[in-house]
């Protein structure tokens, strides 16, 4: 609510037809001297504008400034604004200048006092045909009304948390400004106002041992109006065990969510929520962040921080305004993890098609990982993110692009991350599954880079796929080998078995789910080891569908390695199923791994019955 003066009756002004005073509506009008108004009019001070020439290509215009109060005035100024195209050319009798369309008035040294009754004039040249308006004097109306505050105050800065205990901390801001004054600062836990306070601190109590808040400050001024949010900043509280959270059993289930998941699937933050997969996760890593010239940057700027949400597809039920600090998946992820306050994010930087930027991030570990920490961690989203996730396919290896930095380039990468992102920050990896004789596992000091790092994600699927037409037919997320499988090494168990014994802790090891299929066409076979003339069709791409499509469009009937497949018509598709990811989290947990992961959430059904069955498998 905005604070309004009270009604008075205006002055009025006889004049002839060309001179024009300027009028603020009623509810600030300049009122006759009762005694409830006898302070101000003793101070009122009006000016009124005439344009007392007019030759076409120019005007001349004159303001006259008049004290109508009981007490002396010792000086003036008159501001105004013009519209586009009518300036001043000269004036006299005033100093007058301009920024853009705003122009203002002072008095000279001799012209300055005003006597009560008394008047005084300047005038101007000048061009163009528009007239004045939003006239103040003296920083109040022109007709000697109050000017309304419609200026609400600046963002304060960004809190800096200190004095972290289990239950409290200790936040402080730098001031904002108010053209009127600010009067006090609404202090922000998780979106909602916790406490109301005139200086530029504040200790909250009452928090939980081991939990993460997010913090930010907003201005009020004197007519009760709030500014805009400070950025905001993350706080950890001490204590409460390092556990992924209640009801997890000690494992972490990590899902990744794809910035371009927003467009034409149009899976959103809130489809977390609303599937129930949020509840069932620890952590999410939003994918991706780009590597360009050896530096983290932003992968899809609109997608990440400025795309507007509707009250439809937002995880508040709010939706978004066109000034706010910050909206598109980033503050939905902000607005999902004040439902969910144990939940983690981590911001995965790479993948395959950005994987190129990792070779010359590997020449400067240092400036990389300060690069990455300053944006993870800028102001505006850092309480967002709970770390970083670095998915390089593949270092010292090829995948879309060969790459020659050598076996330690994992881990002076991985060691620069974890001297950067200390405390409580996360780092983590996406790496390759390929325990083959010679193959990428081989190429990289795995052991090494894990004391850095807080866990691997192993991608063990895509192991098989239509990239070979003609087939044979395979499982692309084998558990286990099988006879026939046509790559030794190209499995689950044996990817696990090579990285612990290179020295990789099993708990430091995720087992990668994938919730899609692969698949061929013109296969006659149904069990595997086929010929195929190609890909299966698609909806986004040839070859690979969701499992969400595949578990109605073609049923699986049989199962190899572990993992389901399904011959349909003459299409051949392999993929995971609630019952086959139950029986992979049992190995998993006898294998005494830190948890499972996936890819990516958007393939599941909208109930999640995916990511239920690797809840439910890990417990």
């Amino acid at each position: 609510m905005r604070s309004t003066p009270a009604p008075r009756q205006r002055l009025r002004h006889r004049s002839t037809a060309a001179l024009a005073t300027l009028v603020l509506p009623a509810a600030a009008l300049v009122g006759l001297a009762t005694p409830s108004h006898a302070a101000v009019e003793a101070t009122a001070v009006t000016a009124t504008y005439a344009k007392t020439q007019d030759w076409g290509s120019g005007f001349e215009g004159k303001w006259t400034i008049k004290n109508s109060g009981t007490t002396s005035v010792s000086s003036w100024a008159v501001e105004w604004d013009f519209p586009s195209g009518t300036k001043v050319t000269s004036a006299w009798d005033a100093t007058v200048t301009n920024s853009a369309d705003h122009w203002t008035a002072k008095n000279l040294s001799w012209n300055g006092s005003l006597a009560p009754g008394a008047s005084v004039s300047f005038g101007f040249n000048g061009s163009g045909s528009g007239a004045p308006t939003g006239c103040k004097l003296n920083g109040a109306s022109c007709d000697g009304g109050d000017v309304p505050d419609d200026k609400a105050p600046s963002a304060p800065g960004t809190p800096t948390a200190s004095g972290v205990t289990d239950t409290s901390a200790k936040l402080s801001w730098s001031a904002a400004t108010d053209d009127k004054g600010v009067k006090n600062y609404d202090v922000l836990r998780d979106g909602s106002k916790v406490a109301t306070v005139t200086g530029t601190s504040y200790t909250d109590t009452g928090l939980k041992a081991g939990t993460d808040y997010s913090y930010t400050v907003q201005a009020r001024d004197t007519a009760d109006q709030t500014g805009p949010v400070s950025g905001s900043v993350k706080v950890h509280t001490t204590g409460g065990g390092t556990d992924p959270g209640p009801g997890t059993g000690g494992k972490v289930k990590l899902g990744y969510f794809t910035d371009w998941g927003v467009y034409g699937r149009q899976y959103y933050p809130k489809n977390l929520e609303t599937s129930g997969s949020a509840a069932k996760v620890t952590h999410i890593n939003y994918a991706f962040g780009n590597v360009q010239g050896g530096k983290c940057t932003m992968g899809d700027s609109y997608a990440d921080t400025d795309m507007a949400y509707t009250a439809a597809n937002s995880v508040s039920g709010q939706a978004d305004t066109w000034d706010q600090p910050l909206r598109g998946a980033f503050n939905q992820l902000r607005q999902l993890k004040a439902k969910h306050p144990n939940l983690k994010i981590l911001w995965s930087f790479g993948g395959w098609t950005w994987s190129g930027g990792f070779g010359e991030a590997a020449k400067n570990p240092a400036a990389f990982a300060d690069s990455c920490y300053k944006l993870v961690e800028d102001p505006r989203w850092a309480d967002v993110f709970d770390g970083i996730d670095i998915d390089w396919e593949y270092p010292n290896a090829c995948g879309l692009s060969c790459d020659t930095s050598g076996q330690d380039a994992l881990k002076k990468l991985s060691t620069a991350l974890r001297s950067k992102f200390s405390g409580n920050n996360l780092v983590t990896a996406a790496i390759t599954a390929d325990a083959s004789a010679g193959g990428k596992i081989e190429k990289n000091d795995y052991a090494g880079a894990a004391q850095s790092l807080d866990w691997y994600n192993v991608m063990t699927y895509d192991f098989f796929g239509a990239w070979e037409a003609k087939g044979p037919t395979a499982p692309h997320s084998p558990l286990t080998s099988y006879s026939g499988i046509p790559q030794q090494g190209f499995n689950s168990a044996d990817a696990i078995a090579k990285l612990k014994a290179q020295g990789v802790p099993a708990s430091k090891l995720l087992l990668g789910i994938g919730f899609y299929g692969r698949g061929w066409t013109g296969v006659t076979q149904k069990e595997p080891g086929g010929t195929a003339t190609g890909p299966a069709a698609g909806t986004y791409e040839q070859g690979i569908e969701d499992y969400k499509v595949l578990k109605t469009k073609c049923p699986s009937n049989g199962t190899v390695a572990g993992t389901a497949y399904a011959h349909c018509g003459s299409d051949w598709w392999s993929y995971d199923t609630p019952a086959t990811i139950g029986s992979k989290m049992s190995w998993a947990k006898s294998q005494g791994l830190g948890g499972a992961f996936f890819w990516e959430f958007s393939g599941d059904t909208s109930n999640g019955e995916l990511v239920t069955a690797i809840d439910s498998g890990l417990k």
